[in-house]
């Protein structure tokens, strides 16, 4: 169901319910004092950190600095996004999620849901087709050549999309209203010329649009709640290209979705690592082998995007590519896109195949378990990233080692802060015969002061020693918060959650802020407004307004630095602080209104003169 939930539900719905009857029925939990502990489920520990508050209603992995309310856990735990999680603790609740739309909202809501039911409705057409068209057959057998049994394409949907232009729009485009939706799915073509395919003569010839997919093997693509947003389709003619997707529709953004990944959750077995691949065969070939933990990009290359939700599902990703030069390439585009992303306590790694194979042929090859032995003992990313940068350089030279050193250094510097930065530092150091420290004082080496300047925060450059220990990056390791630099309305903010009545004490007027553009600002004013509406509010209930932002995660880890202002001073801190956002804002719009003073009195001056 789509739509805004209001907040009131929120927050009714978090005093309702009790985190440590959520996180329990998930996670076997044990009383120690006044909180409750379990090993963490977010990161591999032999020794509990994981630690439950009852009367905060907040959890916190002192291991992997994972935290938040009853909402954020089941946003973590079930692998959902927000309102998934809002959905299930209404229904262990016994409550209904009401929801709010503005008309150009339902609009857009309704028209998806009308895509989504065409999508559907053509998932089980081509299904229904390769069962019962007259060509089955080449389908069937096919399907039978490449090693698929029914049972595993039952499970994966996939069907068959028979020669001709018309099959679709005759069976499911009856009028041109129909016709137009199935255009919008990305599911038919609209014609361009009445010359247009000739050699059709059935009676769709009369139609304004043909179908997209014709004589082809149909993939339904799935998204996370395992509906059908796309379609690939693999040709058993001549035509090309061999493989063809979807086009990019309101439903379906192809940068964004992974195949497999609602077939992995939906088979209800855990993992803590998952293997990409290239192909819709090379996921279903190893998932009919036993192999589930395996999903794959559809025709583009991995992103940043696809990286980010595979790291929300395991700790571990395996690159695993077709043995040719596209795959090699691909893997060294992978590794590239992969180090902003490099957190402590992540693992990439890459299995590279014999020369031909892909991973649909070789798991047959080789079967299950050597397979396994393969993923297990795949080439870490540090060894595959120093051997392509050695590959043709003579590093017993000096030159050598130079052009090593030079290669390198863009890349590491790429890499998040954290002990795993360090440790490709000193890799790189025993590459060259140097010290680390030599090296690191080389790499931090001033740039010239016009080619670092930040115009926009007008603070001085810095050197990258300060910045490889200092600098805020957004794939920052979460539980080290030293040398984070807090913007003044999120230290506002973390002020506020843990203290609400602090913002009755405002006197200022807010006005000013209502003109904020920033997401802190934003988000500052909504807290202090709830907390002026509702002087009772507690501090999980404005986090469980917190998780719908795009601040919610960092403002977890915040909440859980050790590093906080005395319980006597928040107040004074507090104020001081809306004081400082407050005449920031009326500067720059004083500053805004001489601008446009002095615009106007020129453009008179030019006026006159003219």
């Amino acid at each position: 169901m789509a739509g805004l939930i209001p907040q009131s539900f929120i927050n009714d719905l978090l005093n309702r319910t009790d985190i440590i009857e959520v996180i329990d029925k998930r996670v076997s939990l044990k009383k120690q004092g006044n909180n409750y502990t379990a090993c963490c489920p977010f990161h591999q520990e032999k020794t509990p950190s994981f630690s439950v508050n009852q009367d905060r209603q907040f959890y916190y992995c002192f291991g992997c600095g994972a935290g938040g309310n009853a909402i954020g856990f089941v946003i973590n735990f079930d692998q959902s996004d927000f309102p998934q999680a809002v959905e299930s603790l209404a229904k262990d609740a016994g409550l209904e999620v009401p929801r709010q739309e503005s008309e150009a909202q339902a609009k857009k809501s309704s028209q998806n849901n009308i895509l989504i039911e065409a999508l559907e409705l053509t998932s089980k057409f081509y299904q229904f087709q390769i069962r019962n068209h007259a060509n089955k057959a080449t389908a069937v057998n096919y399907l039978k050549e490449r090693g698929l049994s029914g049972k595993i394409a039952k499970e994966f949907g996939l069907g068959y999309a028979p020669p001709g232009w018309g099959n679709l729009t005759s069976a499911l485009g009856s009028d041109e209203k129909k016709q137009k939706i199935l255009l919008g799915a990305g599911l038919v073509i609209e014609r361009t010329s009445k010359k247009e395919h000739r050699e059709d003569h059935t009676k769709s010839n009369n139609h304004r649009y043909y179908d997209r997919f014709r004589d082809r093997i149909m993939f339904p693509i799935r998204d996370s709640r395992g509906r059908t947003v796309a379609f690939g389709g693999r040709v058993l003619s001549n035509e090309k290209p061999k493989y063809m997707n979807s086009p990019e529709t309101p439903v379906f953004h192809k940068g964004s979705e992974l195949y497999g990944l609602f077939e992995l959750k939906k088979s209800g077995e855990k993992f803590n690592k998952l293997i990409l691949v290239e192909g819709y065969m090379d996921v279903i070939a190893l998932a009919q082998m036993g192999v589930r933990n395996a999903v794959a990009t559809l025709g583009t290359a991995t992103s940043s995007v696809h990286l980010t939700r595979m790291f929300r599902q395991v700790s571990e990703i395996i690159f695993c590519f077709d043995g040719d030069n596209a795959g090699n390439t691909a893997a060294w585009r992978a590794l590239e896109t992969t180090l902003p992303l490099m957190e402590d306590g992540r693992q990439v790694k890459f299995l590279f195949l014999p020369s031909g194979a892909d991973p649909d042929t070789h798991v047959r090859a080789i079967g299950k378990d050597l397979f396994l032995d393969e993923v297990n003992s795949a080439t870490p990313l540090e060894d595959f990233f120093f051997e392509k940068l050695s590959k043709d350089l003579d590093t017993n030279s000096i030159e050598g080692k130079a052009r090593l050193s030079n290669l390198a250094k863009k890349y590491i510097q790429q890499i998040p802060r954290g002990i795993y930065a360090k440790l490709m530092l000193d890799r790189l150091a025993d590459l060259l015969g140097m010290p680390a420290d030599s090296l690191d004082q080389l790499f931090t080496a001033k740039q010239p002061e016009s080619s670092i300047k930040d115009s926009s925060t007008q603070q001085p450059a810095e050197d990258y020693g300060r910045r490889w220990s200092k600098r805020e990056t957004p794939s920052r390791r979460k539980n080290d918060l030293s040398g984070y630099r807090k913007p003044a309305s999120l230290k506002a903010i973390e002020l506020l959650l843990r203290n609400p009545e602090i913002a009755l004490s405002i006197k200022q007027e807010l006005k000013p802020l209502y003109t904020a553009e920033d997401e802190g600002r934003k988000l500052l004013i909504s807290l202090i407004e709830m907390v002026q509406k509702n002087p009772e509010i507690d501090t999980f209930t404005m986090l469980g307004y917190c998780y719908g932002t795009s601040l919610g995660g960092q403002l977890t880890q915040l909440l859980n630095s050790e590093k906080i202002t005395p319980i006597e001073g928040v107040e004074e801190e507090f104020l001081q602080i809306i004081d400082n956002i407050l005449s920031d804002i009326i500067h720059k719009i004083n500053l805004l209104a001489l601008k446009n003073e002095l615009r106007t009195k020129v453009y008179s001056n030019k006026n006159e003169i003219s």
